[in-house]
């Protein structure tokens, strides 16, 4: 980026008046911010998504269940000799 537009922004700061400085920081604080949030902004601007959630939208769950598979108190009983 150019200094230009900086080095013109700085002559409007130096030629407001001082009753003004104040509400001026405040502007360039929320501008400051509002580009540091950009990505915040595009997130809350993208649709919503409804698709619905489903683990099993195309059967891989069942499918994977369905082979071979032990229970979590099955595998623990085989580790620990329970």
């Amino acid at each position: 980026m150019s200094d230009q537009p900086k080095n013109r922004l700085h002559e409007l700061i130096d030629e407001l008046p001082d009753s003004e400085v104040d509400t001026a920081e405040r502007i360039l604080e929320v501008l400051r911010n509002a580009a540091a949030d950009r990505f915040l902004r595009v997130v809350d601007a993208a649709p919503y998504d409804d698709e619905p959630d489903d683990d099993d939208f195309d059967g891989g769950l069942t499918e994977a269940r369905s082979e071979n598979s032990i229970s979590h108190e099955e595998a623990r009983r085989q580790v620990l000799g329970e």
